[in-house]
């Protein structure tokens, strides 16, 4: 009898060793879910904030200028007019006098608010008792609101009963008509200005001071410095792009000067009985909303963005030239 032997099957056909086994569909999935999240997630951080820049920034922006160019009254129809109302801005004269009032208020504002903010912050870089305690008053004048400060300064620079014709007349100087006067009315509404961002811009200039490494200071005892030759030769050089962002914030800051001159003239968007003190803010409001002409007061709010931004650029260049300046001067040394 035969015996017959059947063949083997072949064997199966084994996977490549140098080769890894495919990964399971779930972790293929989980695997792009992570990588599309960890490209995304950056972009969703930060779309809250464009979404509302683009909502109540940059809208209301560009349908400004997109009003400036019509006749825009509440109780009538938009009619486009084109750049008649640019052209009815700089050939009126109550332009160039709010203009001229916004930068004297400005520059009476903000040079002594720099240079006493430069000062306290300079004694506060000192260790000296209570020294928490004068940080935390610097900031007080800006946490009060505009209404009741200006409110409260108006009562002292009173023609009758004020308490700066008081002092006035203790040395012998006749009273002033502040409200009415023209540099006078300027004079008062730049103190208030002065006195609320006093002690927002020390804090700021006390925080520059403090990243200067105090090894410099150190080495300046050593050779025999002193405090004032210290402040000029460490602390105002460390403080320079500092001091450039304080005066592009306050230049900002005076080109939109509106609360302080409104409210010290009664709450009319006058500025006094012949405009003395009368800022683009309360020009821009006179336009709109005394007057009616929503189209001439865009125009205005938007010349005002476009000095702003000159301005800014201005500063921008003036520090651009002193950072290669000093670069070039390092170098050569």
């Amino acid at each position: 009898m035969t015996a017959t032997v059947s063949a083997p099957n072949p064997p199966a056909a084994s996977a490549d060793p140098g080769r890894p086994a495919p990964p399971p569909r779930h972790r293929g999935l989980r695997g792009l879910l992570f990588r599309w999240e960890a490209k995304s997630a950056p972009y969703v951080y930060i779309a809250p904030f464009f979404l509302v820049f683009a909502a109540f920034g940059l809208f209301p922006l560009l349908y400004t200028a997109w009003v400036s160019l019509f006749e825009f009254r509440l109780n009538s129809e938009m009619t486009w007019v084109g750049l008649d109302n640019f052209v009815w801005l700089f050939t009126n004269e109550a332009f160039y006098n709010a203009l001229f009032k916004t930068i004297t208020i400005g520059i009476l504002s903000t040079v002594p608010q720099l240079m006493l903010a430069l000062g306290l912050a300079h004694l506060l870089n000192y260790n000296m008792r209570g020294r928490t305690l004068f940080r935390v008053s610097m900031i007080m004048p800006y946490a009060t609101s505009v209404a009741a400060s200006t409110l409260v300064f108006a009562q002292l620079f009173g023609r009758d009963g004020g308490f700066a014709n008081w002092t006035l007349s203790l040395v012998g100087l006749d009273a002033i008509d502040w409200r009415n006067g023209d540099i006078s009315a300027q004079i008062a509404i730049a103190v208030i200005v002065t006195w609320r961002w006093t002690g927002y811009n020390a804090l700021i200039y006390l925080a520059g001071m403090q990243s200067i490494p105090q090894d410099r200071y150190e080495a300046a005892q050593i050779d025999g410095a002193n405090r004032w030759q210290q402040f000029v030769h460490i602390t105002l050089p460390g403080l320079r792009p500092t001091i450039l962002f304080t005066i592009v914030v306050s230049t900002i800051g005076a080109t939109q000067l509106f609360g302080e001159p409104l409210l010290f003239g009664g709450g009319t968007p006058n500025g006094g009985a012949v405009n003395q003190y009368q800022t683009l803010g309360l020009f821009m409001y006179q336009q709109g909303w005394e007057f009616g002409s929503l189209g001439r007061a865009a125009a205005v709010a938007w010349v005002t963005f476009l000095l702003i931004v000159v301005l800014v650029l201005i500063n921008a260049l003036i520090m651009r030239l002193r950072t290669r300046e000093r670069l070039s001067d390092g170098g050569s040394e």
